[in-house]
């Protein structure tokens, strides 16, 4: 069997902020395409990862078909994710809401565990969670979606390190919207 690959994707400012200061993402709203590609993408992904942060912010899709006039796109996202395993990471949180595990273990673990265990692509959500993965050089694919727009300031998508990361472009697609997908793999040479 082989390991199951970590994906860190997210929406990214041309300045490179997954949210503005004061932690604004109001100007990555997908649109009708941009939302079926990530509908796509989530039916690839076995397990989820979240950090606190992520994890309230994706709570927004436990009832979305109860609100009223979800789109198509955002009641298919809602059914996907809901079916998708989703483990939290918090030192602060005692329990999650049904649907979410909460980690017994620390992010490495958990992903040592997740990479021998059948199933879809692993998704890091959130650049705090993220940041341990990253700086353990453990992230097999980065997939930033650029948007038309600087910010200024706000959270990093990456985290400063000691050394270069080797990437190698697999992939590129461009939105009506002026987003670019880019899908950038890990180059590990022995």
């Amino acid at each position: 069997m082989s390991e199951r690959p970590l994906i860190y994707s997210m929406g990214v400012s041309l300045d490179g902020f997954i949210a503005g200061p004061g932690g604004d993402i109001g100007w990555s709203a997908p649109g009708e395409e941009l939302h079926r590609f990530h509908n796509e993408q989530a039916r690839r992904v076995g397990v989820e990862l979240y950090g606190r942060g992520m994890y309230e912010t994706m709570r927004f899709w436990e009832n979305v078909g109860e609100r009223p006039q979800p789109s198509e796109e955002e009641l298919d996202f809602a059914a996907i994710w809901e079916a998708t395993r989703k483990i939290v990471f918090s030192r602060t949180l005692q329990e999650v809401s049904a649907g979410f595990e909460l980690a017994a273990a620390g992010p490495l673990e958990v992903l040592a565990e997740q990479r021998q265990t059948p199933g879809g692509e692993i998704a890091v959500g959130g650049a705090g969670l993220a940041r341990a993965f990253v700086e353990a050089d453990a992230v097999d694919e980065y997939r930033p979606l650029v948007h038309p727009v600087v910010l200024g300031g706000g959270t990093p998508f990456l985290p400063p390190l000691p050394a270069p990361l080797e990437l190698e472009l697999a992939e590129s697609r461009d939105f009506a919207n002026g987003v670019t997908y880019l899908r950038y793999v890990r180059v590990r040479r022995p």
